[in-house]
């Protein structure tokens, strides 16, 4: 049976490291959250980092603003926020309402206040492994398995899914942690075949229960990124827990593992933007 990698501990331990470098700090770092709309799911996200920024001593401002606002004013707003000193990190939360362009408005914020790290110039970064902030879900990711004793190094990883916020990013992230990396998506001929090379498998795809126990091989470590509602409307992940627990040696749970840890990368990027902030303003 595996063990549990338990994301609110793990989660709780750095929050409380954050909050003592906060506290040695000369100026308390500040982070702007933008959302546009009346998305629940979205405004759950927000008033959870909002809450998380208080628990740790960061300065966090929530800008709420109506469906029917236009691009331009929602880049009016960004302008604001990249030339106020308080703020150090902006956060505008996805999805926006479809007239607004979520590409024109990731581009608008400046990179050095990108918390989420989606700016071309971040990701650049990222690929060429001199990041300024690491991108918040594979960066927890990453924590989870480094403070649970999982060395990546020489390994065999697997990532099922390409998206721009998750997949991509976490196989640069282990790659750049000298991992052997294969990215598997929508078009992978037996992808079945593919996962069960994995010594550390991190599915990243959206589809309740999608990975299955003959798609892990004894053994696995199993990181499952996935945040679905099953048809009971239970929350779950994209991995079959029962039974994939059964072949696998670490495993972290849904919810509980992940989701607690992208929040806390998150905070860690705002104090990071912040101490950067100081330096260049000594």
């Amino acid at each position: 049976m595996a063990k549990l990698i338990d994301g609110k501990a793990i989660s709780a331990q750095i929050r409380e490291e954050l909050s003592d470098k906060i506290k040695t700090m000369d100026k308390k770092p500040g982070l702007a959250v933008v959302i546009v709309g009346e998305d629940q799911a979205s405004k759950v996200y927000v008033r959870n980092k909002h809450k998380a920024c208080e628990e740790v001593g960061i300065y966090s401002k929530v800008f709420e603003l109506p469906e029917e606002t236009t691009q331009e004013q929602l880049l009016a707003l960004i302008d604001e926020l990249n030339a106020d000193s308080a703020i150090h990190g902006i956060l505008v939360q996805l999805p926006l309402p479809r007239h607004i362009s979520a590409d024109a408005v990731i581009e608008r914020i400046r990179p050095d206040k990108d918390v989420d790290a989606f700016h071309a110039v971040n990701v650049g970064h990222i690929v060429l492994g001199d990041p300024l902030f690491l991108p918040c879900t594979p960066a927890g990711c990453m924590e989870l398995l480094s403070r649970s004793g999982i060395d990546v190094a020489g390994k065999e990883c697997v990532v099922v899914g390409r998206s721009n916020i998750v997949g991509k990013p976490m196989a640069m992230l282990l790659l750049h942690a000298n991992a052997t990396v294969t990215i598997c998506h929508s078009r992978t001929a037996d992808l079945a075949g593919v996962t069960r090379r994995a010594d550390i498998l991190v599915s990243a795809v959206g589809k309740a229960g999608f990975i299955t126990a003959d798609m892990v091989k004894d053994g696995a470590v199993v990181i499952d990124v996935g945040m679905n509602r099953n048809s009971e409307g239970k929350l779950c992940g994209d991995v079959a827990f029962d039974e994939v627990a059964e072949k696998a040696s670490y495993i972290t749970p849904v919810p509980g593992g992940v989701g607690p840890m992208t929040i806390t990368m998150l905070l860690r990027n705002t104090i990071t933007a912040a101490e950067n902030f100081a330096a260049a303003n000594k």
